[in-house]
């Protein structure tokens, strides 16, 4: 009993850094924000039971003295203490911890577009490292390019086919869903891509989040968006 109330009560730290060649005004739900200069941490405590948690980077901010102001892409309520959710697009580090079976859950989701490349892993090394670090932003097809970022398209369209909000089963992969796949193997590119973007690491682990893990905004890929339009046969968007 005693083990289990001590895994019960842990709170996770979340080391958030900075290494882009940037400002980064990292965001946390919950947790607020923080403004970070390239090489700049932010060592965050998450209680233990926290679920549907996320943490992301906010570009082009510009705060007064009081905090309030707002950011090109992933602003939150207009102030420099997040009180809820970015707005798109953002890329999201997301979390439950001290869940069924004692399991953390975490990934990495495009479902919000993209907007800094990212690193999310645990810190005990027996568990999977995310990362999604391609150039999304300098690809990203002409339907979701947006100011400092690239939407996913449900933001652009809302329609089920990209948005599942008819529920489980209702959509699957797209043109759309396959470019962010394609570029980051592990992350949500759509709703329902739970099977291959969702980990677990064992509760009571500690976090690490990197923007500009590769200390640039992005590597190039060695596909471009005309030639992964030849080699993928689409038809209203979905992929075959």
């Amino acid at each position: 009993m005693l083990c289990v109330s001590l895994v019960t009560i842990h709170a996770a730290n979340f080391e958030i850094v900075n290494n882009c060649p940037y400002t980064v005004w990292a965001a946390a739900s919950p947790g607020g924000g923080m403004r970070l200069e390239r090489g700049q941490t932010w060592n965050l405590w998450v209680n233990a039971g926290t679920s549907m948690a996320r943490i992301w980077g906010r570009t082009g901010c510009n705060f007064d003295g009081s905090g309030h102001g707002r950011c090109q892409t992933g602003d939150c309520t207009g102030g420099l203490n997040c009180q809820g959710w970015g707005v798109p697009p953002n890329t999201l580090a997301e979390f439950a911890l001290n869940q069924y079976a004692n399991q953390d859950f975490y990934d990495i989701s495009l479902v919000d577009g993209f907007n800094i490349p990212m690193d999310f892993y645990p810190l005990n090394g027996g568990c999977h490292k995310l990362s999604c670090t391609a150039d999304i932003n300098g690809q990203c097809p002409n339907e979701l390019r947006a100011p400092g970022g690239c939407n996913n398209p449900c933001t652009v369209y809302k329609t089920n086919e990209y948005c599942c909000t008819n529920g489980q089963g209702s959509c699957g992969p797209t043109y759309f869903s396959r470019f962010f796949k394609d570029r980051c193997r592990d992350s949500y590119s759509y709703p329902q891509d739970d099977p291959t973007s969702t980990f677990t690491c064992p509760a009571g682990s500690n976090y690490k989040v990197v923007f500009c893990p590769l200390g640039q905004p992005h590597i190039q890929m060695p596909d471009d968006i005309s030639n992964l339009k030849k080699s993928l046969k689409f038809v209203g968007g979905n992929m075959y």
